[in-house]
């Protein structure tokens, strides 16, 4: 079963215990007559919702990729975490504000036998339903599964609550209810930002994480004629379809038909094993004693040496034009790129007389 399948059927599960648990608050409000618990099946109804965008948004996603949109539709999984997201701030928001209202107008609780069996029955069913969703969303990646299991797990937290300060009350008369409930809305609150913000990063172009980096790096400087791994850059599509590019040292020796074999290979790798589209771009490294070689030594040193440069590369010789042009990535202590090209080009400048300059100020964009 492929991943947008096992999303589906754990929404789908979702709702049917939803709905089941509404079938059993609305027979047994029904039995002893009770508004209150007939009222709480129809909430019950509503936490089905964020299974339903979850299923909607993942079916949407999988729509092929169209002339206007040539990378595919993934990233509406986003969006529906986003909407499930702002349901969970919603209900926080809401709790809260009834929970305050408590604090100030504490009302005694009456609890009766069936009402008990119900709220017991309520919160059993919705800790194992979130827990169980929670886990299925970290494990396939889906922010909108895992904010709706975590949902379903704050509908448990809220009514343990209730029981909780209700027993308080019944036998110490001490009311909790409304303090109770403003500390968890606030938890909820905060969980609810946290729960967006993930989305909301995918779409803003998150970096991606520093082990994936690492092993990117180590998988394709492990290919034979590699010599070095820079300017990874990761754009994200949506959880199945990732787009990236990256640049390779190779030795100047190498011609092109063993370049692209090369850089065919590294790109079908990355596909196999993390499902990036990679674009492999090529930094010749100056070998034999030549000119050449003598300007990259001297160039490359230098520039590594500096305290505020934290990368050095793509270094390029123009022969015709006595050009030399070369890459750098500064640390953050470093504002002015306009200032700190001038600087190194005054200090570098003296050391390879008879030649002009060029300093590019790359950026990291993935560490």
């Amino acid at each position: 079963m492929d991943r947008s399948s096992q999303i589906i059927r754990t929404s789908w599960i979702g709702i049917i215990a939803n709905v089941l648990l509404a079938a059993f608050k609305a027979v047994v409000g029904l039995l002893a007559s009770s508004v209150a618990i007939v009222m709480d099946a129809v909430n019950n109804l509503s936490d089905a919702l964020s299974s339903v965008i979850t299923i909607i948004g993942t079916k949407l996603s999988q729509r092929p990729a169209d002339r206007k949109h040539p990378f595919g539709f993934g990233r509406i999984e986003y969006f529906s975490a986003i909407i499930i997201a702002v349901i969970v701030l919603t209900a926080g928001v809401t709790s809260l504000i009834e929970s305050v209202k408590k604090i100030f107008n504490p009302t005694e609780p009456s609890y009766t036998t069936t009402t008990l069996i119900v709220i017991i029955v309520a919160i059993v069913v919705k800790l194992v339903l979130g827990r169980y969703v929670k886990s299925q969303g970290e494990k396939l990646s889906s922010d909108a599964l895992i904010a709706s299991g975590s949902d379903a797990l704050f509908d448990a937290v809220i009514t343990l609550a209730t029981l909780v300060s209700a027993g308080v009350m019944l036998l110490w008369h001490v009311s909790l209810d409304g303090i109770l409930g403003a500390l968890i809305s606030l938890v909820i609150i905060k969980a609810g930002i946290e729960m967006l913000a993930s989305p909301v990063n995918e779409l803003l172009g998150a970096k991606i994480s520093a082990e994936l980096l690492s092993q990117i790096k180590r998988e394709v400087g492990a290919f034979d004629g590699v010599h070095g791994v820079f300017d990874i850059i990761i754009h994200n599509y949506g959880p199945d379809v990732r787009i990236g590019s990256l640049h390779i040292n190779v030795l100047d020796t190498m011609d092109a038909h063993q370049i692209h074999g090369l850089t065919r290979r590294i790109s079908e790798d990355m596909y196999a094993r993390h499902g990036i589209i990679m674009t492999v771009g090529i930094y010749a490294v100056a070998t034999g004693e030549n000119r050449r070689a003598e300007l990259q030594h001297t160039v490359m040193q230098t520039l590594a040496a500096h305290e505020h440069i934290e990368q050095v590369h793509g270094f390029y010789y123009f022969e015709d034009e006595h050009r030399v042009s070369v890459d750098i990535v500064p640390d953050l202590t470093i504002h002015d790129d306009a200032a700190f090209v001038a600087q190194l080009t005054d200090e570098l400048q003296p050391l390879i007389p008879g030649e002009h300059l060029t300093i590019v100020v790359d950026h990291n964009y993935s560490e």
